[in-house]
């Protein structure tokens, strides 16, 4: 399981606690979203390719780095979004493909709907967001279409995931390292995580 990274960052950990609370309303939801998704980016990208530069600062010349590869973020729609926002913030030059996923409620199956990809692979390293790995269908299906597209380096970025769901996202696709925020027990009948945060679409957006 060495591709699978549980943030035990102390910052993830209580605004996690803030963001499984019943009672925190859709704004405040949103912001913890967004806030757990950048200390999460920043855990992701610590092997990020670094090209050495030149800046002039104020009093003299200064070696700095800028990164090397192209990176992209692909939002599942339409839970993703707030995270692919949050963490453009930190990365302005990154690309953002989107991909629409739901899972149909009687197979539990993920349907696509909506892919924006180019032609042609423009990036170098594709990091899929999504808050919820529950059952893994959705994931393993965006792994699935950006492989075909031509991706060679992918990475997931969780808030919670289900441990049935990290099995079959490992199972299908083992070279794609996962970032969460947290593992809970289990998935419920109706493949929701318990204990989770409810469906983090509805809470991000105050609907359901």
């Amino acid at each position: 399981m060495e591709e699978v990274h549980v943030s035990t960052h102390p910052l993830v950990l209580h605004k996690l606690a803030l963001l499984r609370n019943e009672l925190t309303e859709p704004k405040k939801f949103r912001e913890l979203v967004r806030e757990i998704a950048q200390l999460l980016f920043y855990e992701a990208t610590q092997d990020l390719p670094l090209a050495p530069l030149t800046v002039q600062t104020p009093l003299a010349p200064a070696q700095g780095y800028a990164v090397a590869d192209r990176v992209g973020v692909i939002p599942i729609l339409r839970a993703g979004l707030g995270m692919a926002e949050a963490v453009v913030e930190i990365l302005p030059t990154m690309h953002v493909w989107h991909l629409g996923l739901y899972r149909d409620h009687e197979t539990l199956q993920p349907v696509t709907y909506y892919n924006k990809l180019p032609a042609e692979p423009d990036i170098d390293i594709s990091i899929i967001v999504d808050p919820m790995l529950a059952t893994g269908g959705s994931a393993v299906a965006a792994v699935d279409i950006l492989k075909r597209w031509g991706a060679k380096q992918i990475k997931f970025l969780g808030l919670i995931a289900a441990p049935e769901g990290v099995q079959l996202l490992r199972t299908a696709h083992p070279d794609v390292a996962i970032y969460l925020a947290a593992i809970d027990s289990h998935l419920n009948e109706r493949g929701y995580i318990v204990p989770g945060l409810g469906d983090a679409g509805d809470r991000q957006f105050g609907t359901g």
